[in-house]
């Protein structure tokens, strides 16, 4: 029996695939302040041109630039690993599979999409991004990505991962960007929060609010943003379909795909290729969304329309929200603290397509610690809450009997979040 699958170029992808061909519906478009939905060309003040269209674009297929490939060969495929020792220490008949994403220099899955990102933000002859990051994997994709294409970087980062994540600000600083705390007094936003609170511990809706307002009064600057969009979760989607091939040359299927969700792109990059084949004949899958007890966006939040940041700067999209305003606790799970949901994952889970659940911090750093102990590997907290999905997963097929094949994605390894297992 095989406990890797193969690494070769010939699983890695030459096309994104697009989910949105394939639904039975498409979510409502974002609105402007009058209320009215907003074309490509609302959205030009902040993105570059290769973004909008992939943001709009209805293709199936979506050819990946050629610079981006290459990239991408530095790291990709990434691995897809047969969980043998979780296995046995969990006594059960399903066989747990997991696909890797905190191979490449970054260590999460947010390199897919900084890459792309980056590069369009070149071919268009804009020579700096800004935006936001929660604990700072996407901030750390993004520095190297920039870093990779000749763009500059600056990063708001949500203030309590700021500070319990240090080392994120040393990586960053290491590829060229630079990083402050949000809230800062750089901006007319982050000051109005910092007057109520100097102590705020900030939020992902604060941070996309300074990040915006500073693109929206500067030229040749973009923003970016590694969650949550259409195009975001069209770069992911060669996790699942890399996953797709991995699975076959292990000659099994998976029966459940379990991923964290915070802004929902690494779900859906797992999920999403696998859904396209459900939807279009393929076998069953049950798709588990999993994110904390304390920023329960999907399991107790209103499906609506919203903004994307603290201070009404971006559009409104239709999407699970706890509201603009809610500032979560600050759980060292920080990617997974966001207020709203991707458009196409909140669709999904209307649809019934998608089941949710929530899990907290306690039991999800306990799923990680037995998880480094049994297959070497240190996932992120935000990965954490898929590990410990799928360990209850496999103990229901223990305890029932049934047939599992689990396959779950681990979105980024801890070795940046250490604290968070040494503080719990």
């Amino acid at each position: 029996m095989r406990r890797f699958s193969s690494r070769g170029h010939d699983f890695l992808p030459t096309e994104y695939t697009n989910i949105k061909p394939f639904l039975p519906s498409l979510p409502p478009p974002p609105i402007g302040p009058d209320g009215s939905p907003l074309g490509p060309e609302a959205l030009s003040v902040l993105f570059p041109s290769g973004m909008i269209q992939h943001e709009i674009t209805l293709e199936p297929r979506v050819p990946i630039p050629e610079d981006v490939l290459e990239a991408y060969k530095v790291y990709r495929p990434s691995p897809l690993i047969r969980a043998f020792e979780l296995e046995r220490a969990l006594e059960t008949p399903a066989h747990i599979y997991y696909k890797y994403e905190g191979t490449n220099p970054a260590g999460s899955h947010k390199s897919n999409t900084a890459l792309p990102q980056a590069y369009f933000a070149a071919r268009d002859g804009i020579s700096r991004i800004t935006t936001e990051t929660g604990a700072g994997q996407w901030g750390s994709a993004l520095s190297q990505a920039c870093g990779r294409f000749g763009i500059d970087l600056d990063v708001f980062m949500v203030r309590a991962s700021y500070l319990q994540k240090p080392l994120r600000k040393t990586f960053i600083n290491m590829h060229g960007g630079s990083v402050c705390a949000s809230p800062s007094d750089r901006t007319r936003s982050g000051r109005s929060f910092l007057e109520s609170d100097p102590e705020h511990p900030g939020s992902l809706g604060i941070a996309i609010s300074e990040a915006v307002e500073v693109v929206l009064s500067e030229e040749d600057s973009c923003y970016s943003l590694g969650s949550v969009s259409d195009a975001v979760c069209l770069h992911q989607s060669i996790i699942g379909q890399e996953s797709i091939l991995q699975m076959e040359e292990m000659g099994e299927y998976p029966t459940e795909i379990i991923a964290c969700v915070g802004g929902g792109s690494n779900f859906a990059g797992i999920a999403f290729p696998f859904l396209e084949k459900m939807l279009t004949g393929g076998e069953k899958i049950k798709f588990t969304a999993v994110e904390p007890t304390v920023c329960p966006t999907l399991t107790k939040g209103k499906l609506m329309y919203d903004f994307g940041d603290a201070s009404g700067l971006t559009p409104r999209y239709m999407m699970y929200t706890l509201g603009a305003g809610f500032v979560p606790p600050p759980i060292h799970a920080g990617g997974l603290r966001y207020h709203g949901m991707a458009p196409l994952v909140s669709h999904l889970v209307k649809l019934g397509l998608i089941n949710p659940v929530a899990y907290n911090q306690q039991k999800t750093l306990k799923a990680g610690r037995e998880f480094t102990r049994l297959e070497g590997i240190l996932p992120a907290p935000e990965s954490n809450h898929a590990v410990a999905a799928a360990m209850d997963s496999a103990i229901e097929a223990r305890e029932s009997g049934e047939k599992k094949v689990i396959l779950f994605n681990l979105s980024g390894h801890g070795f940046l979040d250490l604290a968070a297992y040494e503080n719990r």
